[in-house]
């Protein structure tokens, strides 16, 4: 198929940065400290490995202390797994790998049971059963949750323990990985496997602190690229540094346009103080609140979801967002409401004390009055391309969670699969890894490596990338919307900033949105949470996946496959 294309900026295939001042070696290097970074350091160190966790701020400031839904897994009797996989795969809208699904769903409640095992406790009834709740999209009740709606604090909570029980899981806080260092091989540049890394770590080593960190394999759990939107539902880390990273040793990613926008982001007045929100980072009103019977109104306190979609305020998150973001623009208006009062002020309190906490900090109070709610970037069902093993395209590096695309999610991710995929594909990982780990190898001569011949954008033009992101490639988008974003970038991606943490962030920014905008252009249908205004429908030649990578001279390309992966 002819992709049609759109001018975007040169890509660096290097991060402007000193020569590494200190070298450090493990055996495997998980970078991300969520989830599935935790999850596969644990089943890593069940191996016999030593690992080495580097993450980005403090342990638990990722994206999965604030999941509120909960897991979605098969526990019910009367629930199977090909239910669950038939939810996935509807959600996904024809581009979900079946067999990805597969492994999800079938091994997704022993994974489940295994976080239970290292000390994650989820909401029961009194007679000791696991409380199960349905999200949208799914046709029955298999989502566990804790704490009401803080599941992901609790996630977090029981494998920070465990990590800092295993005196060999060692933890590097506050480092943002800079570029992966490769081994000599037969690949293109004369490159071979993934060997270790560069990083900045704030107070280490010599200048700016940047050191190398070598391993045997390289996991990559970073999370999602929500910051390169102005409204999301993401923590402020979230800045693609995974995906950019990948991108630049030239490994495969795809789906990266299907960047799915949480329906319900509290709207929250400049500099109010709500619990659970950062620089650009809005409180996320759990879909979980839906599922317990709260209604979508418009300004006159109509509901409006319903007549359109079969399950209505519970249809899949996409069908949600338009459906939000057409009364938006009939009216005017900047939000919609859920209204949560014929629910009870006790009930609310105690099913979701955090969502109310967020609530009264703004002044509403979810028993008595409206909750004014709007579509945030929340969950990239796109990025670096795996296999069933976790394996991209690039031998010795891995990937799971947000960072990966392993086919699960397709076009639209399902409520409350996101923690179960990392669970699922970082038990897999390890176990890869574990079977046949190379002996460690030197880097190749040059590159990161020996620091030099990289370069970076300006910190400065951050906002303005998001702005245009927003406006462009957020919800709605056209051919028009894409190509004005494409310009924008392209005038963002000409300056020329300093080595420091801000400005690899925003290079890392314009690496995804390059990505991003390549895709959203090229795929001329509206599918999932990928919504083209000018392409309002479907269509089945589309019916097939975007693989994108930076070239040797900085350059995107794109190729078309078809069908299944």
């Amino acid at each position: 198929m002819d992709l049609p294309t759109v001018d975007l900026p040169v890509l660096p295939t290097l991060l402007a940065a000193p020569a590494p001042g200190w070298v450090e070696t493990t055996d495997v290097i998980v970078v991300g400290s969520g989830v599935a970074g935790l999850t596969a350091a644990l089943h890593l160190r069940e191996a016999g490995l030593h690992v080495t966790v580097v993450t980005k701020v403090n342990i638990d400031d990722g994206s999965t202390r604030w999941a509120q839904g909960g897991i979605a897994a098969v526990l019910d009797p009367a629930d199977t797994p090909s239910a669950h996989a038939f939810d996935t795969e509807v959600a996904g809208v024809g581009l979900c790998d079946p067999a990805a699904v597969r492994v999800l769903v079938e091994e997704g409640p022993t994974r489940l049971r295994e976080l239970m095992r290292i000390g994650a406790e989820f909401d029961r009834h009194p007679d000791g059963s696991l409380m199960l709740t349905r999200e949208g999209g799914h046709r029955a009740d298999r989502i566990v949750h804790a704490g009401g709606d803080a599941t992901g604090a609790e996630v977090q909570r029981a494998l920070h323990a465990a990590v800092r029980r295993d005196p060999w899981i060692r933890l590097v806080e506050h480092a943002l990985v800079l570029d992966l260092l490769r081994a000599p091989g037969d690949g293109p540049g004369g490159l071979g496997p993934v060997c270790g890394i560069t990083l900045h770590v704030l107070g280490e080593g010599s200048e700016d602190g940047v050191g190398a960190l070598l391993a045997r394999a390289v996991v990559l759990a970073t999370g999602g690229m929500g910051q390169v939107f102005s409204a999301t539902t993401n923590p402020a880390v979230s800045t693609g540094d995974g995906v950019a990273l990948a991108m630049r040793a030239g490994a495969a990613v795809t789906d990266v346009e299907f960047v799915q926008f949480h329906p319900t982001a509290l709207i929250t007045p400049a500099g109010a103080g709500v619990p659970g929100a950062g620089r650009a980072q809005q409180p996320l009103v759990s879909e979980a609140l839906r599922g317990e019977g709260a209604h979508l109104v418009d300004g006159d306190g109509k509901r409006f979801m319903v007549g359109q979609h079969e399950l209505a305020e519970l249809a899949p998150r996409d069908v949600v967002a338009k459906g939000i973001h057409r009364v938006m623009l009939a009216t005017g208006a900047d939000h919609v409401y859920l209204d949560a009062r014929h629910l009870g002020g006790d009930f609310l309190a105690g099913r979701f004390p955090t969502i109310v906490a967020s609530c009264l900090a703004i002044g509403v109070d979810p028993a008595t009055d409206l909750i004014p709610v709007a579509p945030a970037a929340h969950y990239a069902s796109g990025g670096v391309r795996t296999d069933l093993r976790g394996r991209t395209s690039i031998p010795g590096l891995y990937a799971c969670g947000e960072v990966a695309c392993t086919g699960v999610h397709g076009a639209n991710r399902l409520a409350s699969n996101s923690l179960l995929e990392g669970l699922v594909f970082s038990r897999r990982i390890a176990e890869d890894i574990a079977a046949g780990l190379p002996e460690q190898a030197r880097p190749a001569e040059g590159g990161a490596w020996a620091g030099g011949g990289g370069w970076v954008v300006p910190a400065e033009g951050t906002s303005a990338l998001q702005r245009a992101m927003t406006r462009g490639a957020g919800v709605l988008r056209s051919a028009g919307t894409l190509a004005a974003t494409a310009t924008e970038l392209g005038e963002l991606g000409s300056g020329r900033g300093t080595p420091r943490t801000a400005d690899w962030e925003a290079t890392n920014l314009i690496t995804v949105a390059s990505a991003l905008v390549a895709a959203a252009y090229a795929r001329q249908e509206t599918r999932g949470c990928h919504w083209r205004e000018d392409h309002p429908t479907a269509d089945e030649r589309w019916r097939g996946h975007l693989v994108a990578e930076v070239g040797a001279q900085g350059r995107l390309t794109s190729r078309w496959e078809a069908g299944e992966r």
